[in-house]
Parts: structure tokens; C-alpha cells; sequence
């Protein structure tokens, strides 16, 4: 495994339960200062019950104001930043683009694109204070390939590849590196919770739809969290150091998602 070579102040939105949970833990496992957003209390007081001495704060990422609440509490406990995670996101509404509710279009825009910028915008200026910045933001494999019956989060997670390529040519001289981290299906309840959604919509079995998704992969399985969390931590290790405006595919080579139809 990567080591980090020094003690890094790391923040992670969504960090409470799924991905965002495992990154933290090997952060921390590394010896860095975590601090940590999320909106679930429940997953709030969980993390807690484990890691009693990090700060997290209960967040709504696409509420301005409440992601300033955020960072103005890491404010008051440190003068800076080194990695910013976005990992927070919501899958948004499984159907054919013309009964997507404009509601459903809004949320899923308004927390995948807009807190990210939200959380971008108030990091950067720690992050330059930094001798060796990192963003992460958690994109997809949908950021490459039309995803049928999931316009909204296909459209927000091509734009996170935008935003991600745009903020490393503009923070390069700063010493940011920014790269965007494309997972195809990881286990857990997130990908079991889309697998369901998919298979009602499309009147067809759980197991039929999932190995739809596992035929479209070449090493015919899904990732783990720890497999998302290691990829961060080599980005954000010296051994990452040139590494910036790049969008790292890590789901075994996914083909394509055409064939889930």
C-alpha cells in the first residue's frame, strides 16, 4: 500500500457510511487530520461511535450556507487544507429522460454539480496555503457513456469530469492537483439499491439486472470501497505528485452500459 510520508489534513464530504467511510478510515489509518460532512444523522452518530475524535458536522451539500457552516468550523481548528474529497451524491431518478420529473432533474444537479462547487470553492483558498493540495472528486463510469434511464446522473457526473479538468488548469500554479476518481459498480447498498430501482423499472429480476452489470465488466466482478479509497490515497501521496486533470476509470474495464436495456 501507498504511505503518506506526512500528517495531511484531509476533508471529506459524504464521509459518514459507503466510500466517503473508508477513505476516512485509511486516512486516518495514515496518521491525518479527518474532517468530515454528511447529511444522515444516523450515519453521524455511528462514525462517531467509532471515531469519537473527529469532527464531523451534519451538511447539506447543495445548501450554500450550510457548507460554509462547515468550513468556517475547520477554520476555527486549522489554518489549512491539503485534500479536499467530494464524495457526497445522489443517484437522482431511474427513468426515460421524458418522465423525469423537473424536481428529480434539480436535486440531482443541485447535489452532485452545485455542492461540488459549493465545497470547491470554499476549499480552495485553504488548499493554497497548502505546499502540496489535493481534490478528489468522486465521478463514475457513467461520466464516459450514455447510461440509459439516468440522464440526470449521467449529465452530473460528465459535468464533474468538466469541473475537474477546468480546476486543474486553473490551480496548477498553486501546486493543486485535481483528478476525479470514476468507480464503476462497488459493493455495498448504494449499488444494491440502483440494481433494484433498475430491475423494477425495466420489469425484470434483481439477479437478472446484476449480472447485466457484471457481463458489461471484463474481470466479471464489482469494486470494494477499499479499492476507491487506496486509488485516493496514491493521489494525494507524493508518489501522485504530476498527476492532475485526469478522469482514473476503476471498475475492471466497463464497455459500456448500453446493454442494460
Amino acid at each position: 500500500m501507498i504511505v503518506i510520508n506526512k500528517k495531511l489534513n484531509v476533508v471529506i464530504t459524504a464521509g459518514a457510511s459507503g466510500i466517503g467511510r473508508t477513505i476516512a478510515r485509511l486516512f486516518l489509518e495514515q496518521g491525518c487530520s479527518v474532517f468530515i460532512c454528511d447529511i444522515s444523522e444516523e450515519y453521524i452518530r455511528d462514525f462517531r461511535s467509532e471515531f469519537p475524535n473527529v469532527i464531523i458536522q451534519k451538511t447539506d451539500v447543495s445548501n450554500y450556507s450550510e457548507v460554509c457552516d462547515f468550513f468556517n468550523t475547520i477554520k476555527k481548528e486549522i489554518g489549512h487544507i491539503d485534500v479536499l474529497i467530494n464524495g457526497a451524491g445522489i443517484a437522482g431518478p431511474t427513468a426515460l429522460l421524458e418522465d423525469v420529473e423537473p424536481e428529480a432533474w434539480d436535486q440531482t444537479i443541485r447535489v452532485n454539480v452545485n455542492g461540488m462547487f459549493y465545497c470547491v470553492k470554499e476549499a480552495i483558498p485553504m488548499l493554497k496555503k497548502s505546499n502540496s493540495g489535493s481534490i478528489i472528486n468522486m465521478a463514475s463510469t457513467a461520466s464516459f457513456f450514455g447510461f440509459p434511464y439516468r440522464s440526470p446522473y449521467a449529465s452530473a457526473k460528465w459535468a464533474t469530469i468538466g469541473m475537474t479538468k477546468t480546476l486543474a488548469m486553473e490551480l496548477g500554479e498553486f501546486g493543486i492537483r485535481v483528478n476525479a476518481i470514476c468507480p464503476g459498480s462497488v459493493t455495498g447498498d448504494r449499488i444494491d439499491r440502483v440494481i433494484e430501482t433498475d430491475a423494477r423499472k425495466q420489469g425484470k429480476s434483481i439477479e437478472e439486472i446484476k449480472a447485466l452489470y457484471l457481463k458489461q465488466v471484463s474481470m466479471k466482478t464489482f469494486v470494494e470501497a477499499e479499492d476507491v479509497a487506496h486509488l485516493a490515497i496514491f493521489l494525494c501521496s507524493t508518489a501522485g505528485r504530476y498527476i492532475s486533470g485526469q478522469a482514473i476509470g476503476l471498475d475492471g474495464y466497463t464497455e459500456g452500459l448500453s446493454n442494460t436495456m
